[in-house]
């Protein structure tokens, strides 16, 4: 049996874990809320952009016009994966669900036979992804020092996709990050961004809209494909800050509690040693004063 002494040092440390877990769920619960209206804001102008780029598809249709963001380079051998990830953990399960929603993609395409590059964003899950495809990682991005997200940062990554696409390294890009939903509830996510999977035309108010489009519908996805890439990038990281604040503040209330237990159980054990020892400090008085 531990002695009172290590006892003592057990709870005040594990009281000093209660006080960082609290204060990291307080911090979280600050953030959570900035990075949860930035991402419901990014939403319907993501989902807006995809209506418009499909319209403007159907317009042109599948045949020879269609730009390479749309049809794509005629075959899927070479796979990019995107894994975002954050760069912090004590986060629960976050970083662990999306590379395993990305792992599984991976195994799948490889018994496939087809070749995969993975671009990792976030330096938790490029550590997770080094264990067991350090081979296939081309290229990892870390913002540990980016304070606030922009779209800069995401056009910039954006940018560097087309340009490989262009350059004929990959024929399919698929980025995988975790949609928010709620603090206790968040969504692993795998989105291909090239070529474009578009939505199905849909009706405005029940009645199909008829769109005159000035200059033609070839110049316009000349120049909102490349953006769309961009902007999917920057929900996705919109998307993922929101989900890692609201991931870590459920993991850290849990802590929290589970520290305030384990307390209670640490402290319910010290009272009874001590008793124990008082008792028998006690019988050897009252024994050593019958000798007497």
């Amino acid at each position: 049996m531990p002695s009172l002494k290590d006892l003592r040092n057990r709870i005040a440390s594990v009281k000093a874990t209660q006080k960082i877990t609290k204060a990291m769920q307080m911090v979280a619960a600050a953030k959570l809320r900035r990075a949860q209206l930035a991402a419901e804001a990014a939403r319907p102008f993501a989902e807006r952009i995809d209506r418009v780029l499909a319209n403007l598809a159907e317009g042109i249709g599948p045949g020879e016009g269609a730009p390479p963001l749309i049809a794509g380079t005629g075959k899927d051998d070479v796979h990019l994966l995107i894994v975002a990830t954050a760069e912090r953990g004590l986060c629960g399960g976050f970083n662990s669900s999306i590379v395993r929603l990305a792992r599984e993609h991976i195994q799948s395409l490889l018994s496939q036979g087809k070749t995969v590059k993975i671009i990792t964003i976030g330096k938790k899950g490029a550590d997770i992804l080094r264990r067991q495809y350090a081979d296939y990682i081309i290229e990892s991005i870390e913002l540990r020092d980016v304070k606030t997200l922009t779209f800069e940062v995401a056009d910039r990554l954006g940018k560097k996709l087309i340009e490989a696409f262009e350059a004929g390294e990959f024929d399919v890009a698929t980025l995988f990050y975790s949609q928010f939903r709620s603090v206790i509830a968040q969504i692993p996510t795998a989105q291909q961004i090239i070529p474009a999977q578009l939505p199905e035309r849909v009706k405005d108010g029940g009645v199909e809209a008829v769109y005159s489009y000035e200059p033609n519908e070839e110049d316009i996805l000349e120049s909102l494909l490349p953006r769309n890439v961009s902007v999917q990038v920057f929900r996705a990281l919109l998307e993922n800050a929101a989900s890692e604040q609201g991931a870590r503040m459920s993991a850290m209330d849990n802590a929290t509690r589970n520290a305030g237990e384990m307390i209670k159980k640490q402290t319910l054990i010290y009272n009874r040693s001590r008793q124990a020892i008082i008792t028998k400090e006690l019988i050897e008085i009252i024994s050593g004063a019958e000798a007497v």
